[in-house]
């Protein structure tokens, strides 16, 4: 099958807050012919010529659909239609259905469950399972080799014992943010409890099952709050292990194989592996003209020519088997074997899920050490200073912080650090307790901004303060909200973070970037310390919670 590939015209940017663009703005200026790619941060528009508001869909995605929007290219070049496809994370996908689907017409997230979770107006219907791919770790050949994985069966005890003894350690995005994660996390669940039915809200207070799963989370090494960033991120440096989707596993050992690296081995853990489904369901809004053309949608990749295409991207599908020729995408060397029959957990209900999710965030996931460095120069006077205000009032504030899955951790420790062109303040809490989060709030609330910018001083004063911290117990970050631009020391900065073991401490420092923020000294900042960037210029609170997402 041959799928036309078009150069990118122009640029458009539809946004998950301010979507203002009409789809005649989005689709204006192309050619019959033309199918127009427009990328910009978590949100991809695909359209061809100028279609009529109903011959176009907008899809709220997980962000492990990015590599098949080369399918979505295709459908719309032979349908003459337009789609818009914004990628979030898991939570954000299940409150914007619990709000009612916003101005989405379809929900494509990694797993059913977050639809039955978020769905509580039964507005979503038409809903199909578009592939499947479980959750597995990934882990170099010869740490898998050396534990003993490569030749047996591997127990979820078996990957405890790796940990306890220290000869393993493992990336995972957050079980309170991603499918990923929250998959692996349930599959622990069952497995320390003996593989129950169903797992219920009461088995959850068992004591030897939460003692077992928050030691085996203390073998996470770095966090991420995206699936598809963490497989990126792991491939930017030289870390052990993942624990991701067999797909991204695969398409990471392709990657290897080119960088000429060692391959990661997958595993299986024999108590069971949750499933990610990727359901694609229609958002029913009452507009016939988008319900046919979501259904011609749904059944052009439920077509046996395109889920083969999707079987070459290392993803299983459930409607024809894995066919002769994509068999050696599966390659059993790399311990993925599709002949191998999978022990598949069953999700909980939503009371069970909903306070296992809590349960990890505040009291059985690795803690976190994050460092706050907040821009209080002259120019976040006005807006930029209310919103970077909120944005710490809905951290601080345990009320709102739960609704969002972000609620601080028992041993979670937050250290804000106040800026201009100099270091302002330095305020730490450590704890959940409410009272002491909403002091430091009032604390940073009092703040009023001048001066000038400097970035690098207050991250460089983070990374001394670490040193206080035995920073091993801890998911560690840095996170940056700035306005403006600082005076250029990144060069100053790459020395002393490369000779001064800031490197060998491997803590990320994030930025949000909002008014008129140098995004490429914040772009300098990320790569240097293997992080990412996020934009807040429409949505500063909501930069803000995706950023803390990521520990």
């Amino acid at each position: 099958m041959k799928f036309f590939r078009a150069s990118c015209l122009y640029a458009a940017l539809v946004s998950f807050i301010l979507s203002g663009c009409t789809d005649n703005e989005i689709t204006a200026e192309k050619k019959a012919s033309d199918v127009t790619v427009s990328r910009n941060g978590n949100t991809t528009v695909l359209s061809v010529h100028i279609s009529p508001a109903k011959n176009s869909l907008r899809i709220v995605s997980g962000s492990e659909n990015r590599d098949l929007e080369f399918l979505l290219e295709d459908f719309c070049g032979k349908n003459g239609a337009g789609i818009s496809i914004h990628y979030m994370g898991s939570l954000d996908i299940m409150n914007i259905l619990k709000e009612g689907g916003g101005d989405y017409d379809g929900v494509w997230p990694a797993n059913s469950m977050w639809i039955s979770l978020g769905d509580s107006s039964f507005k979503v219907k038409h809903t199909a399972s578009v592939y499947q791919t479980p959750v597995v770790f990934g882990i170099k050949k010869s740490i898998a080799d050396g534990l003993g994985f490569t030749a047996r069966s591997v127990s979820v005890t078996d990957i405890l014992a790796a940990i306890r003894a220290k000869k393993l350690s493992f990336c995972m995005t957050s079980a309170t943010q991603s499918n990923s994660g929250a998959c692996a996390y349930i599959s622990f669940l069952y497995a320390f409890l003996g593989n129950p039915e169903m797992i219920t809200s009461g088995d959850l207070d068992d004591p030897v099952l939460q003692r077992s799963v928050s030691e085996l989370l203390k073998g996470i090494n770095r966090s991420s709050g995206s699936s598809d960033w963490l497989k990126d991120m792991f491939l930017s440096s030289d870390y052990g292990a993942m624990v991701n989707y067999e797909n991204l596993i695969i398409s990471a050992n392709k990657q290897l194989k080119v960088e000429g690296r060692e391959a990661l081995y997958a595993v299986y853990p024999k108590e069971g592996v949750a499933m990610a489904d990727s359901p694609l369901g229609y958002i029913d809004n009452g507009n016939s003209e988008k319900e046919t053309l979501f259904k011609k949608l749904q059944e052009y990749l439920l077509s046996a020519p395109v889920q083969l295409e999707i079987q070459k991207t290392g993803r299983r599908t459930g409607f024809i088997p894995i066919s002769q020729e994509n068999s050696g995408v599966f390659n059993a060397d790399e311990g993925i074997d599709i002949n191998k029959t999978l022990s598949i957990v069953k999700m909980p209900g939503a009371a069970a899920i909903e306070k296992a999710l809590e349960l990890y965030q505040e009291k059985l996931k690795k803690p976190s050490l994050t460092f706050y460095c907040l821009d209080f120069s002259g120019s976040m006077a006005g807006a930029g200073e209310a919103q970077l205000k909120e944005a710490i009032r809905n951290l601080l504030d345990q009320d709102t912080a739960k609704r969002n899955l972000l609620s601080a951790g028992e041993k979670d420790e937050n250290v804000f650090v106040l800026f201009d062109n100099g270091i302002r303040q330095v305020i730490s809490v450590s704890g959940n307790d409410p009272k002491k989060l909403l002091d430091v709030y009032r604390q940073v609330h009092s703040a009023r901004p001048g001066g000038g910018t400097n970035i690098y001083e207050p991250v460089i004063r983070c990374f001394q303060l670490m040193r206080g911290y035995h920073i091993q117990d801890y998911i560690s970050s840095i996170i940056v909200m700035t306005d403006g631009e600082s005076e250029d020391y990144f060069k100053e900065f790459s020395a002393l973070y490369k000779t001064t073991g800031m490197e060998e401490l491997d803590v990320p420092v994030f930025s949000i970037m909002f008014g008129n923020a140098n995004q490429k000294q914040l772009d300098g900042l990320a790569a240097l310390t293997r992080a990412r960037v996020f934009d807040g210029k429409t949505d500063l609170v909501t930069a803000f919670k995706n950023a803390k997402g990521y520990n």
